[in-house]
């Protein structure tokens, strides 16, 4: 079934900057002298609610510096550079242990980057084993156990290191099998090299792969990304992400190197996009949301039918009732009322987790309000759908009066055929899909600050 429809004069009318929402309120909310009794106070009410734990690592290091890459990282070759930032990490693993709960099952666990895999089997195989001292995991492969993997950093041993300590889902960077693209972005990696990878992991029964496409990239044309995700079709992968490549050199140092004369004009880009979505509906993969695909049989497309689809900084999952607590440089946790942040360089955050003390530099806590905002922004960009009931029964409210401005603004969207309402609610039709991050911020009390330092849509 097409969940999905193409209207290019719709995108181009609605195509605006906005956020990705990983979270609501997004992290330009975020405050900086966020106080520590704040995160203290969050991680009692979580310990009394007993829920379960979503687990997230950030390993910063990258032997190779990709020039489109946004993340934050630590470009070297010395694999011994990573040493100190274990040791502070299995601080940070102690702390959060003792401030959340040791008895308190981990039902989601992802190690992300950077990349997670420049790390040693033996370190990969120590941090694993001191996260398991310190927080329960789940019996017989039942958790969602991921990382990110670059196939240029994984041989057969790591693979199978990586399977061994409990990992079940894996998710491989490629971005474009064109080797004039992957030049102009210094990212040299072969379909052989992706696809070895791929079959290995298939053998050691990873139960899902994930791999991540990216367009909008140098010297990309709308024939050379049709051949890449051809192949990624024939790979047959459980999950795609195509992400919209944002070119914001003012903001990102590296990709000060990616020439603006190389970069794709914005026609060409809508047309990669457009035929990427066809190639994929057309092979089978169901839309999810923003920019990710899956299979029918997949846990995200099920979850979505059912309604039961969640969102959270890892992106989509089926593990919305988990706390996520995140630890090492950068990472951002997200308690019920409370986001916070970790420092972003390395010395800082050693320097943090050798005085035993938390690494937070900034955070938010969560109003009335801002609560009942992400609800109704989580059943959209996961569930294309609200149910006014289920909203006014969760927060005691009568949502056309409490959302009269915004219903009012969703009107021009439903002229347009983007959205349909009913006695009872609202759904985003196959045509306003690809637009989700527009409707979505029609909910977004900060939707004035939404207009600046975010991607475009498409």
């Amino acid at each position: 079934m097409k969940n999905i429809y193409w209207n290019e004069n719709l995108i181009r009318k609605y195509d605006l900057q906005g956020p990705r929402y990983t979270s609501y309120p997004t992290a330009v909310e975020f405050q900086n002298d966020f106080p520590i009794t704040a995160v203290h106070e969050a991680a009692a009410a979580s310990r009394a609610t007993n829920r379960s734990l979503s687990l997230y690592l950030h390993i910063p290091f990258c032997a190779r510096l990709c020039y489109y890459c946004a993340c934050n990282k630590i470009i070297t070759k010395r694999r011994e550079k990573a040493i100190p930032y274990l040791n502070a990490l299995y601080r940070e693993i102690a702390l959060q242990s003792e401030l959340f709960g040791a008895d308190r099952l981990v039902e989601q666990l992802h190690w992300g980057g950077g990349t997670p895999t420049f790390l040693a089997p033996q370190q990969m195989r120590d941090l694993m084993n001191e996260l398991r001292t310190h927080f329960r995991f789940m019996d017989n492969d039942q958790g969602d156990y991921s990382i990110e993997i670059d196939p240029r950093e994984a041989d057969d041993e790591t693979l199978t290191t990586l399977r061994e300590i409990g990992f079940n889902r894996i998710s491989l960077g490629v971005q474009d099998f064109n080797p004039a693209v992957q030049k102009a972005v210094n990212r040299i990696q072969s379909e052989e090299l992706t696809l070895g990878v791929l079959h290995k992991a298939r053998e050691l029964g990873f139960r899902s792969i994930n791999i991540d496409l990216i367009y909008g990239l140098p010297l990309q044309t709308p024939d050379s990304f049709r051949k890449t995700v051809d192949t990624i079709i024939d790979f047959a992968p459980d999950r795609l992400s195509v992400f919209n490549y944002a070119h914001m050199p003012q903001r990102f140092m590296p990709q000060r190197r990616i020439r603006d004369e190389d970069l794709p004009r914005p026609e060409d880009k809508l047309t990669i996009l457009q035929q990427s979505v066809d190639q994929l509906i057309a092979a089978d993969y169901r839309f999810i949301g923003m920019d990710h695909f899956a299979k029918p049989g997949d846990e995200l497309s099920i979850a979505q039918e059912k309604g039961e689809l969640h969102r959270n900084f890892q992106g989509y999952t089926t593990h919305g009732d988990c706390d996520l607590i995140a630890m090492g440089a950068s990472s951002i946790s997200m308690l019920d009322r409370c986001y916070y942040q970790n420092c972003y360089d390395q010395e800082s955050y050693e320097t943090a987790m050798a005085e035993n003390r938390l690494p937070i530099i900034k955070g938010v806590q969560l109003n009335d309000d801002d609560v009942i905002r992400r609800k109704v922004i989580v059943e959209l960009i996961c569930n294309f759908k609200i149910d006014y009931r289920r909203i006014e029964a969760l927060f005691n409210i009568d949502f056309a009066q409490y959302f009269h401005g915004e219903l009012n603004i969703l009107q021009d969207m439903e002229e347009d055929g983007l959205v349909t309402f009913t006695r009872n609610g609202m759904h985003v039709n196959p045509t306003g899909r690809l637009l989700i991050r527009g409707v979505c911020k029609v909910f977004d009390r900060y939707r004035a600050q939404a207009q600046q330092g975010f991607s475009r849509i498409i």
